[in-house]
């Protein structure tokens, strides 16, 4: 279970988790054994009875029942937040746990003293009632906070557990950590690949968007390296083995996290710094008020009022006042695509100064579609489409599969394929209308056959290229008959979005593994404040620094795992869904649809949880500053003297009032 959410951070070195070694299940058991304990507490308490003015069915040893029932409800209910006080006593950070427990700890001894020894009134029902309703209010903080799984098991799962060893050139199935330095590994197509290492035999197309961000799948051939964790698309490799385990790319980048993770310190939490300065408060007012009476009045006085200063000063709407706007900031989120994992990046997302995007699959849809197509003379572009998808129609590359559904989205009719055959890395080829052989290709195959370009086709192709588009050549008889421009497309929201975050006064800016010039033009077409391109995954980091330097607050929005490092380093991690599994566990917010004009909600959404907090706030802790004198007795002169249950009354007000204000929220509209 992680809550670094709460940890209290005074200082660089200090910080203590309030809910170590809590779970959900747990507050939710005590939160009910102690709730039906407290009803017959409260019949058999004298003081309600005489508010409602009823009496309840005696029976021998009737006038135990609120001191039995409380006992179980101190030592079961009462005793988690005992164990807590103590950890933050430990690390010098007295804070609501200290608090509530100094209160339930001084209310049992007192009760249990006035019930047998002393005379005076007993708190009974107020331990009950105090102790369940911050049972429910930490219950409720917890569930809201869901299970956060650590970054690094998602990189891990990218890696196969297993390989294809050749032993004597057949193909052995073993464990990945068996393998060796210098083993032969048979990679066949569609399969992830287990290790770094060099291409001896083969050729294929790899997609390598998950380690270095790069959308076009990278042609691959003898000599060439691959990396761990990355896909191989349609050819089979076989692959000696050069790195393993914690020396592969993909461990390097784990450590990235690792080392973002650990360095970045957490912002305090409100209620905990409301808690701290109120038990401060609370202890320094029960000890003079204590002293006081004892000199003035008598020690039994001077022991209620201490008493009922610390009863008063425990916060039930403090301790409500958070766990329930989260709760409801939380379920309003799920509903409008956002999930949160780390609530401190919610709070801190409404003082934004920069969102960085990454570019493909979060700006771009990472998906290939047709932008141009070019014919030769005798051919039009529909001729061009219609053969060229055709030819296609079985690949299993991401460029044909976006020459298909171009084909489709024009209604071109698809003939069928004879002796289809996939050229690994290059392209495909195959028999149309019965006779003709035809070819689509990349420029690498142009090279290799020693074909020419139309001059027309080559200037086409050049000014495309600048602009980060991928080139299929058409080819029949050893000529070039047509071409097809593929890009990454620009999703229609980005540009909406972009605008939406200006009007808002953040900047915004892009980052990219493509080139200068497809940077610049992407740049162009969405009014990007700043790119920056040609960066390698290692340095996504570094760039998030730069832009937080003078202590501007960045929100990084990615999809790949190379962006795991950006993500964690950022003040605000935020993962488009659809991106990779690790992406999603370094992130602090994942956006389910995929949509970046998402960023714009959890930007509203911060902004109201974060006034809705502050206005609880303000509330749970403003009643204390009236009660807690009048519980001090500083009008007893006057005749007004707080007792114990007026304050607990008083208290259940600020409670109820706390707990309206926090469903004013579920109205709220995010869509910017």
């Amino acid at each position: 279970m992680e809550h670094s959410h709460h940890e209290h951070q005074y200082s660089e070195h200090q910080e203590h988790d309030k809910h170590a070694g809590h779970s959900v299940a747990m507050f939710k058991d005590r939160f009910w054994l102690s709730l039906i304990l407290t009803i017959p507490v409260l019949v058999y308490s004298e003081m309600i009875q005489h508010w409602l003015n009823f009496t309840p069915p005696a029976f021998p040893g009737s006038q135990y029942v609120p001191f039995v029932l409380s006992t179980v409800i101190f030592f079961y209910g009462g005793m988690v937040f005992i164990k807590s006080a103590w950890g933050e006593l430990k690390a010098k950070l007295p804070g609501m746990m200290t608090l509530i427990s100094l209160a339930i700890i001084t209310a049992y001894t007192y009760s249990v003293a006035t019930q047998f020894f002393i005379k005076g009134e007993t708190f009974f029902w107020e331990l009950a009632t105090l102790v369940t309703i911050m049972l429910l209010g930490h219950w409720l903080e917890m569930a809201s906070i869901a299970k956060a799984e650590n970054a690094l098991d998602a990189i891990s799962k990218l890696l196969p557990d297993k390989a294809e060893k050749l032993i004597n050139g057949k193909p052995m199935q073993v464990l990945v950590s068996e393998l060796k330095v210098g083993d032969l590994v048979l990679i066949r197509p569609g399969a992830s690949i287990p290790v770094d290492g060099v291409i001896v035999d083969g050729s294929s197309s790899v997609d390598e968007a998950a380690i270095t961000g790069e959308s076009n799948p990278v042609s691959k051939t003898t000599n060439d390296e691959v990396v761990a964790g990355t896909g191989n698309q349609d050819g089979s490799l076989t692959v000696k083995v050069t790195k393993l385990g914690q020396d592969t790319a993909l461990a390097g980048i784990m450590r990235l996290v690792a080392e973002a993770q650990s360095s970045k310190s957490n912002v305090q939490v409100l209620a905990d710094k409301a808690a701290f300065y109120l038990t401060v408060i609370a202890i320094a007012t029960a000890i003079v008020t204590f002293i006081y009476w004892f000199v003035t009045k008598d020690a039994n006085f001077a022991l209620e009022r201490s008493v009922t200063v610390l009863i008063i000063a425990c916060p039930h709407a403090l301790g409500l006042a958070i766990p329930l706007v989260v709760s409801i900031s939380t379920t309003l989120s799920a509903r409008n695509g956002l999930l949160v994992r780390k609530r401190l990046a919610l709070e801190a997302a409404r003082k934004l100064d920069w969102v960085l995007f990454d570019k493909t699959g979060t700006l771009t849809k990472g998906e290939h579609g047709v932008a141009d197509i070019w014919a030769t003379k005798g051919y039009t572009k529909e001729d061009i489409l219609h053969l060229t998808a055709s030819l296609e129609q079985s690949s299993e590359h991401v460029v044909g599969k976006g020459i298909v559904q171009k084909a489709e989205e024009q209604h071109v009719h698809l003939d069928k394929v004879d002796n289809f055959t996939a050229l690994p890395g290059l392209g495909v080829q195959g028999t149309l209308h019965g006779s003709e052989v035809y070819t689509a290709a990349s420029y690498r195959y142009i090279e290799e056959n020693k074909l020419t370009v139309p001059t027309k086709i080559a200037k086409m192709v050049k000014q495309a290229a600048k602009e980060g588009k991928t080139e299929v050549y058409l080819i029949t008889n050893k000529k070039v008959i047509g071409a097809l421009g593929l890009a990454d497309i620009v999703r229609e929201q980005s540009k909406q979005t972009i605008k939406t975050l200006k009007t808002m006064g953040i900047k915004t800016a892009m980052i990219t593994g493509d080139s200068d010039e497809v940077a610049a033009y992407v740049s162009k077409q969405l009014g990007l404040d700043q790119y920056f391109a040609e960066v390698r995954p290692e340095d996504k980091a570094a760039k998030v620094k730069e832009l937080q330097k003078n202590g501007q607050q960045v929100a990084m929005v990615g999809d790949g795992i190379n962006d795991a490092p950006a993500l964690t380093q950022a003040d605000i991690g935020i993962a488009i869904g659809a991106g990779t599994d690790v992406a999603i566990k370094s992130a602090d917010i994942i956006l389910v649809k995929s949509d970046p004009h998402d960023v714009v909600k959890v930007i509203n959404l911060s902004k109201r949880t974060y006034s809705k907090m502050a206005q609880n706030l303000v509330w749970a802790t403003g009643y204390n500053v009236f009660a807690i004198p009048l519980a001090a007795g500083v009008l007893y002169s006057a005749g007004i003297i707080l007792a114990p249950a007026l304050g607990a009354v008083l208290m259940s007000v600020s409670t109820v009032v706390v707990a309206l204000n926090a469903q004013l929220l579920r109205r709220a509209e995010l869509a910017g």
